[in-house]
């Protein structure tokens, strides 16, 4: 309710931690408070083995989810392949994927479905600005659109990426990670959507506590 109320439309739980039946109980509180399936991501942080993967796709397949993200070891192509032909609704993964040659076999051997399933490569963390468009480059040969991209991270720099490069949004992590976590000190959120600064770069310095951070760190 409050990530609602500070203007987000969609909202993302995890699984994994319990078993299955509280977690589709506490799936459907949330469902409760957000009112429909496409509102709402369910990410499992690579927990599940082949048979609990696809137990869960069965389980989460009837709530019809924005997504359902990391379910499995993100290099375990084929337990994708298989989950992408059990599980009709969106697939994610991408956020301990780095190479532009990990996201290719992705899509290339994951089963992975252009237009459907989502890809959270996190820039910072996969080589830089540089080469996550070569990244994108890449997918659009393979006939992804630029609407299925959305950077992991809740960071300024993953923010001004998926801006720049017109992606279909970016991961946020209201009053996570500290000073680091975060947008700028005026970004106001509105029906799930943001606008940018005019600063320069990222724009960090419109967040007061890192940049202030950065400017001790520069000075030493």
């Amino acid at each position: 309710r409050r990530h609602l109320g500070a203007g987000y439309a969609m909202v993302k739980m995890k699984v994994g931690g319990l078993p299955l039946a509280e977690d589709l109980r506490r799936l459907e509180a949330v469902l409760e408070v957000v009112g429909s399936g496409d509102r709402l991501a369910v990410d499992a942080n690579c927990k599940f083995d082949r048979d609990e993967a696809l137990r869960y796709a069965k389980a989460l397949a009837p709530f019809r989810l924005r997504w359902f993200e990391e379910p499995c070891d993100p290099l375990d192509f084929a337990l994708f392949a298989e989950l992408a032909e059990v599980y009709d609704q969106p697939l994610a993964t991408g956020e301990n994927l780095y190479s532009t040659q990990d996201v290719e076999n992705l899509v290339r051997f994951g089963g992975f479905r252009a237009g459907r399933d989502i890809i959270q490569v996190d820039p910072p963390q996969a080589y830089g600005i540089g080469q996550y468009a070569r990244t994108i480059e890449m997918l659009a040969k393979h006939g992804w659109p630029r609407a299925s991209l959305f950077p992991h991270g809740g960071n300024q720099m993953s923010l001004a990426i998926a801006a720049g490069f017109g992606l279909g949004g970016a991961e946020s992590y209201p009053g996570v990670f500290g000073d680091f976590g975060g947008f700028a000190d005026d970004a106001r959120i509105e029906g799930g959507t943001i606008s940018l600064s005019d600063r320069p770069g990222i724009g960090f310095e419109g967040q007061a506590r890192l940049y202030r951070i950065m400017r001790e760190l520069a000075c030493i």
